[in-house]
């Protein structure tokens, strides 16, 4: 292709993709400016509960698998006479 067609519409895209990420929304995190965003999904009440309740589902996972190894530990260590 010709660097006389290639260039400019190179510049083009370039440009239509900047005006493009003016507007879009700036995914999960931060909110786009102006009229165009909206809450993000993460910083939702019923996202931050949920996202809550899992941190602390999990916690109880890790914390029950420390104890079962601790406790699989001591019986080897001094099992049941």
């Amino acid at each position: 292709m010709l660097d006389r067609l290639y260039m400019p519409l190179l510049g083009l895209a370039a440009l239509a993709a900047i005006a493009f990420s003016l507007v879009w929304p700036q995914g999960l995190g931060a909110r786009s400016p102006g009229p165009f965003g909206q809450t993000p999904v993460q910083q939702t009440p019923a996202m931050r509960a949920a996202m809550r309740r899992e941190t602390e589902a999990s916690m109880r996972r890790m914390n029950d698998a420390r104890e079962t190894v601790r406790a699989v530990q001591s019986q080897a260590i001094a099992p049941d006479q």
